[in-house]
């Protein structure tokens, strides 16, 4: 910084607090980060009077490395302290950030900032969630190794991070694609294989018939074609890796009831999963007596009438008639369209050896994702013509006793029992054999995470003609992502062609055999990063459990509602799973959920043919903005920023032209976290936020003026209404304490919080000349201002405090006037404040004249519907208001002032 804005001198009112560990503090760090010494310029340096851009510059140069040194030090200090984890979704490194990273990061940062002044220790980190189809696609594209275009992006983006003054825990950092952290990932699904929960079967994948290669969904245009070749898409078959996620549904659902509000995300999981009150039993497969060997899941929906069963229905797409199954020639014999077709396929029920037929069914599909259902007459009407019409047998399993009740009969060992008994008998009996027996909803199916990709995560299976599936032992982790030439394989994994990876040697009986060459979603390696961040650096297991158990659940995780169900659905069950592993003491991994909006630009599109046009191409100087090719209309929309829709705004040319605080309160002011911002900077709220910041500027401006012109403050000199005056500063400031704290803790509106912060700012500003120099409740709410606004604007609070802390002859003895603002504590309301009567006096006027006043409740005097409707019906409003046609009531509650505007 070229010239100093100011230089402390000693002062001997500054109060002199000790504070225990400072000294090895000093010693460590060392006095220039706690603000101690400002030594910018050895040039004698004055406080400037106005807040320019030019001013702006120089404070946001001398602050971002401090403030970034200040976050790490106050982690230090705060080993002792409660804790408390803020978290936000980790990115994909694409290579440059949006203005989605920055809304998501930026409330990140206040949080955090807002919670260690609270006097939390706070966990705050960061990571990158790498792996993934956008980088394999690139390598592709570009001829690039996928690895180094994702060490650039991150590299990149991890600059952008910085250049935004964001405080990260970076010691916590992760990366899924490093083989440190895949390594535990493979860990994990070893785990779950172990516990039965990964498995393989035939699964629907999108086939690209030209390329002969798999495609993920988002690889799939609108009109079903493949976004390489252009081809139609299929539908095919192929042997893909699950995780039995359909177990764990019930829990999950249940759960929910335990969580705090949500913002509707609780109500998009419990309908993600649906009810739970089925479940899936296992049937072994035979043929004219025979076993051959194939086992099939189907869904029961009463599971307590299982007894009752007449046949095991398919759909005309299931794997048996559509994959490679032993089965699908005998079954595609019996097939007739729209027909219940009885085939020669008997199921064997394992819970009870009862031996069913396989109908192929009539329908096209079942409720939610069922493609196999029991066949229960007793239950369902639907079943019982079924069954009647192809000539079935069955047990009626029910009777209705005298009181109403039912309970079960033809039903082995469970007859006697009431359903309710029963139903949970039943799954009992079929989860200790290992055949089923979980709840769930017919909308659920297991969790697919085969990729035929390279750039993910492997599969640590290893496949032997002799042993068949084989896990990869835990000391042989991680299985290395091995480097290839070429990704592109006809019909293949990439994987196949790294034939010295492929080839091994089988772990059981040790002979040729070959790895599993498809990868995972890239949804499993963002399940548990939660808790690789409690414990980073573990070489020996994924986290440690008193690490784990001392962080976790995240106190607050912060992201986009687009993620609100399959991301948080999947990080849940990972969370339960590791509970029941004995990993973590916590079920749930997340205690509070902000979920934020999107920020949306505007989009000008070619109406003919849906064409998105640059700025560049529009001709904005008729009322309606034309094509400048064509003078044809456009249509205009507001959508997510996108750089192929030309609506999206550049992170770095905002900060250069406003700077780093003015974009941060941009975001936090323009809109609620939950709601989309629509970004128009010519008539939002940048204009608003830079006017703030020049007041705030001024406000400290007034007083170290006025306390350095050389008289001494003294509160005695103050008259009865200045001393009134201050008062309502006092309550003011208390007031908007308490709201402020109460948005940040409670339900999040930090635009909420910024209004009320500026109705401070504009009470403060109207104060007289007298009670800026001799009152102490000025000076003391223009120091919690400033800690108010720390966590939002860390830049230009931490100048502000450094001039409140130049003023001489201070008044106030509650603040650490030596260290900076950030090391502040968070302000608590006044205990008087909190005494203060449980009334106040509501002074009524009618068309701007004073008629007398009403005793109301404080908190009805603070909402204008309630003292309306309470004043009309006083003595008051009786006298003077009734009959009479109200326009308006506008409510003070700064100043207990209702002013009714009537008609004469």
């Amino acid at each position: 910084m070229k010239a100093a804005l100011w230089k402390l001198g000693p002062c001997s009112s500054c109060l002199k607090k000790p504070f225990s560990g400072w000294t090895s503090l000093l010693e460590q760090y060392g006095r220039q980060v706690l603000g101690l010494s400002r030594n910018i310029s050895r040039e004698a340096g004055v406080w400037e009077k106005e807040y320019r851009e030019e001013t702006r510059k120089r404070v946001e140069e001398h602050w971002h490395t401090r403030l970034k040194e200040q976050s790490q030090m106050i982690s230090e200090m705060g080993k002792s302290k409660p804790k408390c984890y803020v978290l936000s979704m980790f990115p994909y490194p694409s290579g440059s950030l949006h203005m989605g990273h920055v809304r998501v990061y930026t409330i990140s940062d206040t949080m955090a900032h807002f919670q260690r002044m609270r006097g939390f220790q706070v966990l705050h980190p960061m990571g990158w969630d790498a792996f993934g189809l956008p980088a394999e696609n690139a390598a592709i594209e570009r001829g690039l190794d996928p690895e180094e275009w994702t060490k650039s992006n991150i590299a990149h983006m991890k600059e952008q991070l910085h250049n935004l003054g964001l405080c990260f825990d970076w010691e916590k950092e992760v990366t899924t694609c490093q083989p440190d952290y895949y390594k535990w990932t493979q860990f994990l699904f070893l785990k779950l294989h172990a516990a039965g929960l990964a498995y393989q079967k035939e699964g629907l994948v999108n086939w690209d018939p030209v390329d002969q290669t798999v495609l993920a969904d988002e690889q799939v245009d609108e009109n079903g074609c493949s976004w390489r070749s252009g081809a139609q898409v299929e539908q095919r078959y192929l042997k893909q890796w699950f995780i039995k996620t359909t177990n764990y549904a019930k829990s999950l659902l249940d759960a929910l009831e335990d969580l705090p509000d949500w913002y509707g995300v609780k109500e998009m999981q419990a309908n993600w999963i649906g009810t739970c009150t089925g479940c899936y039993l296992d049937f072994e497969l035979k043929v004219n007596g025979k076993h051959v060997g194939e086992k099939l899941p189907a869904y029961a929906t009463s599971p307590d009438a299982v007894y009752g069963a007449s046949h095991l229905s398919i759909l005309p797409s299931h794997r048996l008639l559509r994959g490679n199954s032993c089965l699908r020639d005998i079954l595609q014999k019996c097939f007739v369209p729209d027909t219940d077709c009885q085939t020669p396929v008997t199921g064997v029920n394992l819970l009870n050896g009862q031996e069913i037929p396989v109908v192929i069914s009539a329908q096209r599909e079942f409720e939610g994702h069922l493609d196999a259902v029991i066949g229960i007459p007793s239950v369902s009407p639907e079943d019982a013509a079924v069954a009647k019409r192809l000539g079935l047998e069955w047990h009626e399993v029910f009777e209705t006793l005298s009181d109403g009740t039912e309970q079960l009969r033809n039903s082995a060992e469970f007859t006697g029992l009431d359903r309710q008994s029963a139903t949970q008998a039943i799954l009992k009996r079929a989860r200790e054999l290992g055949i089923g027996g979980y709840l769930t909803s017919p909308k659920m199916r297991d969790w697919l995470i085969s990729r035929q990709r390279y750039w993910g995560t492997p599969i640590p299976i290893i496949h032997c003609q002799s042993c068949g599936t084989v896990p990869v032992p835990c000391e042989d982790l991680p299985v290395l992502l091995p480097k290839i030439k070429s990704l592109t394989a006809k019909g293949l994994s990439p994987l196949t062609t790294a034939s010295e990876w492929l080839n091994c040697t089988c772990p059981k009986c040790k002979g040729v055999a070959q790895r599993e060459t498809d990868t995972m979603d890239t949804f499993v390696d963002s399940a548990w990063y939660y808790y690789r961040y409690t414990d980073s650096r573990n070489s020996e297991k994924p986290f440690d459990k008193v690490l784990a158990d001392v962080w976790m659940p995240v106190d607050l995780y912060i992201g986009g509602k687009e993620h609100a169900v399959m991301h948080l659905y999947y990080a849940r069950f990972i969370s339960h799973f590791c509970n029941d592993q004995n990993m973590v003491k916590y079920r749930e991994p997340f205690r509070k959920l902000l979920v934020h909006g999107l920020i949306k630009g505007k989009t000008f599109r070619v109406t003919s043919n849906g064409q998105y046009l640059k700025k560049e191409e529009i001709d904005f100087s008729g009322p309606e903005p034309l094509h400048a090719s064509t003078s044809e209309t456009l249509q205009i929309t507001w959508e997510k920023m996108s750089k192929s829709k030309h609506n999206g705004v550049d992170p770095a040319e905002m900060i250069r032209q406003y700077g780093i605080d003015t974009v941060r309160l941009y975001i936090l002011y323009a809109a609620p976290p939950q709601q989309d911002i629509l970004w128009d900077i010519k008539t939002d709220a940048i204009p608003g936020v830079l006017r703030w910041q020049v007041r705030l500027w001024a406000l400290v401006t007034k007083l170290v003026d006025a306390r350095n012109a050389g008289m001494t403050p003294s509160p005695d000199l103050l008259s009865k209404k200045e001393k009134e005056e201050a008062k309502k500063i006092w309550q003011t400031k208390n007031y908007t304490l308490s709201q402020v704290t109460g948005y940040m803790t409670e339900d999040f509106l930090l635009n909420a919080a910024i209004s009320r912060l500026m109705g401070l700012t504009n009470a403060l500003s109207q104060a007289s000349s007298r009670v800026v120099m001799h009152s102490p409740e000025y000076e003391e709410a223009l120091a919690t201002l400033c800690i108010m606004t720390a966590p939002m604007v860390p830049y230009l609070a931490s100048e502000l405090w450094k001039g409140l802390c130049s003023v001489q002859n201070k008044l106030t003895v509650d603040y650490q006037w030596d260290t900076d603002v950030l090391f502040q504590q968070w302000p608590n309301v006044d205990t008087m404040y909190l005494q203060q009567p449980d009334t106040v006096q509501m002074i009524v006027r009618i068309n701007n004249k004073v008629c007398g006043s009403v005793s109301l409740p404080q908190k009805v005097a603070r909402n204008a519907e309630q003292a309306q409707e309470l004043i009309l019906q006083s003595e008051l409003g009786v006298r003077q208001l009734q009959g009479r046609v109200i326009k308006k009531a506008i409510l003070s509650p700064r100043t207990a002032l209702i002013n009714f505007l009537v008609e004469e």
